[in-house]
């Protein structure tokens, strides 16, 4: 599946497993951990082939069976949503949270006025220093994660050219050598030519000088 933000998913996952384990201290029973549900607000598009605005992940087997109901991820991409009306409390909230920085308190909208919403318009109105610190801080992590993967990806590629590098320099060293044997071959050929010339060479020599030498025969 292609993904337009390929470490988010690891990241995603990563934050519901700290959630779901907060509560557990060591030496508790693992029975003591609830079921933990994370939902994403997206301003960009995750799944690019995927249809629709909401996405829900569960744990589930190839049939589509239960492996733990311990909760779920759940998430939202914010750019394919477009409700002009509310017609659920799903439809508000997320008309909520892609309008609520542009409306005006003092004159909400009639899809805003429930208690909930007065509310959740309240908390975005008294975001406290602390939850932005703290944004800041889990930010500042992702920004390190992201440093750590790029550095790794790095450190892979880089190995992955000296492994490279050091096949082609043994095959070329391989033929360096096969060069060398050739030419030490032919040398070799040479040298035995050369020496085989030479001991005709020395052989003519000596019949010319036995032939030289050699008394003439009696007369009868």
């Amino acid at each position: 599946q292609l993904l337009n933000y390929p470490d988010l998913p690891a990241r995603i996952l990563y934050t519901w497993a700290d959630i779901y384990t907060q509560p557990l201290k060591s030496g508790d029973p693992y029975g003591q951990l609830r079921p933990t549900f994370a939902v994403w607000l997206l301003a960009a598009d995750l799944l690019p082939a995927a249809t629709g605005y909401a996405h829900r992940y569960r744990f589930r087997d190839d049939q589509g069976r239960g492996f733990i109901d311990h909760g779920a991820i759940v998430l939202f991409e914010l750019n394919r949503f477009a409700a002009a009306e509310v017609h659920t409390e799903e439809d508000r909230w997320l008309k909520f949270f892609t309008e609520g920085e542009r409306l005006d308190p003092e004159r909400l909208p009639d899809w805003m006025q429930t208690t909930e919403m007065r509310r959740a318009m309240s908390t975005l109105q008294a975001f406290s220093e602390k939850e932005r610190a703290y944004d800041a801080y889990r930010a500042r992590q992702h920004a390190i994660h992201i440093q750590a993967s790029i550095q790794q990806r790095q450190l892979e590629l880089e190995a992955a050219y000296a492994a490279q590098g050091a096949e082609l320099e043994a095959e070329r060293q391989a033929k360096e050598a096969e060069r060398q044997a050739k030419e030490a071959a032919l040398q070799a050929q040479q040298t035995e030519r050369q020496a085989k010339e030479a001991a005709l060479a020395e052989i003519a020599r000596l019949k010319t000088i036995l032939q030289t030498e050699r008394p003439p025969a009696d007369s009868r």
